[in-house]
């Protein structure tokens, strides 16, 4: 597990500076690798090239150092991330001849371009983004995973063309820091974060997951290409329910096998939920000696199920450890945290995910999560919304959900931080429309369409903001499961929980696998009957009926919050100051992106408890904190 860096410079100016200029991309990243690093540099009178990589050593510690060479030294790869079948690709070449000077999978991934091509790139099963230079053919390919696991920006200027593994990196290499992108600040506002391949910045970009960049360094031009189609969608409905908990039984224990290989300590997170439990118990059950498991609590008991945790760790036998947390440790670690997104990001949830990562790296290397558990086995309560909007709507007129809204909408609203029942049910109510377009407002997790015209001055709203996403996945009108899932894949997946687990994890040096994050799982998943994901109300059906026998009886049933942290009430407290100085009249007027009544009104309401206003007003501080942060100090 490493961060890669690269740049290229679009002229045949000699510069001595190269490899300082990589090594100081290099070191704002050193997190991300502390072990080791490694510089790459060629210049010829076309064009000038570096490549950089900062190593956090996991596999082959002693020869797995980067940038690594094909023999004749006309390719060179720096890579972060993990090849889960690095062992069956690189047999399969030694029966064809094929030698290897080292026992790391970043030499396999070479080999295979070597003698296969960029079209090797789709027979890789695990988290990837890596960068290859082919000197014979003048081209650079930089390639990014299958579900976006890991990370990929980059920018081209006229004088040079930046890539690298965070925003930090890429902006610092910059002769001047770009302007906000409208598209990114309404996607941010409207979601709470900016998946692919968008970022906050005008003129900077994500690699889409699943794709490879093709750069002419002769010509400068560059193109992005899938690595590989996705699989047609076409479920089997004669698949019986004993042959599918049989299938997806084994399938899981095969992908946490995978997942488990590892030249350094390594544990699982387990919050005591369905997918990190099912995590923690197939990789203890594959050992001989008990595993480590991390779980963390809040103070808040609204907020701590640790509870669950444990009764996991008792079952398997696992070397439990457990962190119970308060504001007083957000305090300390904020800043830190909010800032490394690099852009605005503001899924609270990142702040105990950071903290179960700094304690967890005490004592391990790597973690395996249950994340992406909830895209493959259908488990959000959000696709419950989605589906109750189909029959809801349906038989439900119109003009009579318009007064149902009308009267229900006083009665529905909270004054503190719970997300309990009426908060959900006021989120349903909000998401309904009749026009095809409700999963798009169920994802809207900061403002709506009609709130943010309200938020945000004229000059910076962007409407239409999904209709990139609805020409790529080609679903306008999302209805079925299949195409929440699908959606979700695509945006809140990559942009948001493993853009929330890598920067947090690598901030504290420590990696983090997700299992269900197998394109094996994904495909097979997506070819079962829909109400074998979805089976009434009962979500993950499938998964829990392949495990309940693990598990004591309705263990797996039990309902959990999601794992987020009360910071609804640590705005009306510690962070109170600070959300106050944002809004500063003169500031705000200063700054003019907001509507500046409109905006106090949702602040002051949320602090003087009028209001429960938790997303809205976490949103705009964590955009204030990037803000003001990036272009000026308070």
């Amino acid at each position: 597990m490493c961060g890669i860096n690269g740049f290229i410079i679009k002229t045949n100016q000699a510069n001595q500076h190269l490899a300082q200029d990589v090594n100081d991309m290099n070191n704002l990243i050193t997190h991300r690798g502390p072990d080791d690093d490694g510089v790459f540099t060629h210049h010829n009178d076309r064009f000038s090239i570096g490549m950089g990589m900062r190593r956090l050593s996991i596999i082959d510690l002693s020869l797995g150092k980067q940038p690594i060479f094909s023999e004749d030294k006309q390719l060179v790869i720096v890579f972060n991330g993990e090849i889960y079948n690095y062992l069956d690709l690189k047999n399969k070449l030694q029966q064809n001849g094929v030698q290897f000077l080292t026992n790391s999978d970043t030499e396999v991934i070479l080999k295979l371009y070597e003698h296969e091509g960029v079209s090797s790139f789709k027979k890789l099963d695990g988290m990837f983004a890596f960068s290859i230079y082919d000197k014979k053919r003048n081209k650079l390919f930089i390639a990014r995973d299958f579900f976006g696991e890991k990370p990929l920006y980059y920018t081209s200027h006229n004088d040079q063309f930046v890539w690298g593994s965070e925003l930090k990196s890429v902006i610092n290499k910059l002769k001047l820091k770009p302007e906000i992108d409208k598209k990114g600040l309404n996607l941010f506002f409207r979601l709470t974060y900016i998946p692919a391949p968008f970022t906050i910045y005008n003129g900077v970009y994500k690699l889409e997951a699943n794709h490879y960049l093709s750069y002419d360094l002769l010509t400068h031009e560059f193109v992005i290409i899938p690595i590989e189609k996705p699989s047609k969608i076409v479920q089997n409905k004669n698949y019986s329910l004993k042959t599918a908990k049989k299938e997806v039984k084994e399938l899981v224990y095969e992908t946490v096998s995978s997942r488990s290989i590892s030249d350094v300590p390594l544990g699982t997170f387990l919050s005591g939920g369905v997918d990190s439990s099912i995590v923690s118990l197939c990789l203890a059950q594959g050992k001989t000696s008990p595993i480590d498991t991390f779980s963390i609590g809040f103070e808040k008991k609204a907020y701590d199920e640790t509870d669950k945790s444990r009764v996991v760790a008792k079952l398997i036998g696992s070397n439990h450890h457990e962190f119970v947390i308060g504001e007083k440790d957000i305090q300390k670690n904020i800043e830190e945290i909010l800032l490394n997104f690099d852009e605005p990001f503001a899924d609270s949830s990142s702040l105990p995910t950071y903290l179960v990562s700094n304690r967890t790296s005490d004592y391990v290397k790597v973690a395996l999560t249950g994340d992406g558990g909830d895209e493959v086995f259908g488990g959000y309560n959000k696709y419950y919304m989605g589906k109750m909007n189909n029959y809801y709507s349906k038989f439900i007129p119109e003009p009579f959900h318009n007064f149902i809204s009308t009267i229900s909408s006083p009665i529905l609203k909270t004054k503190s931080d719970k997300r309990k029942h009426l908060f959900k049910l006021e989120r349903l109510l909000n998401s309904i429309n009749y026009n095809g377009q409700y999963y798009w407002d169920i994802i809207s997790l900061g403002y709506t369409k009609n709130s943010l015209h309200q938020f945000l001055l004229p000059a910076f709203l962007e409407d239409n903001i999904f209709e990139w996403y609805k020409n790529k996945t080609g679903i306008a009108n999302p209805t079925s499961l299949s195409d929440f899932r699908t959606i979700d894949k695509h945006i809140s997946l990559e942009g948001d929980m493993l853009v929330k687990v890598d920067r947090t994890s690598m901030l504290n040096s420590l990696e983090c696998r997700a299992p269900f994050l197998n394109k094996t799982l994904w495909n097979y998943t997506n070819s079962l009957p829909e109400s074998l994901l979805l089976k009434g109300w009962n979500k993950k059906y499938i998964l829990k009926e392949a495990f309940k026998d693990q598990f004591d009886d309705g263990f797996l049933d039990k309902s959990k919050s999601g794992f987020g942290a009360p910071v609804g009430d640590w705005l009306r407290s510690s962070l109170k100051s600070e959300l106050e100085s944002y809004i500063d009249t003169n500031k705000l007027e200063n700054q003019g992106i907001f509507n500046i009544d409109a905006t106090r009104e949702l602040i002051f309401n949320h602090l003087n408890a009028k209001a429960d206003n938790t997303f809205k007003v976490w949103t705009f501080y964590c955009f204030q904190k990037w803000y003001y942060n990036t272009y000026q100090n308070l």
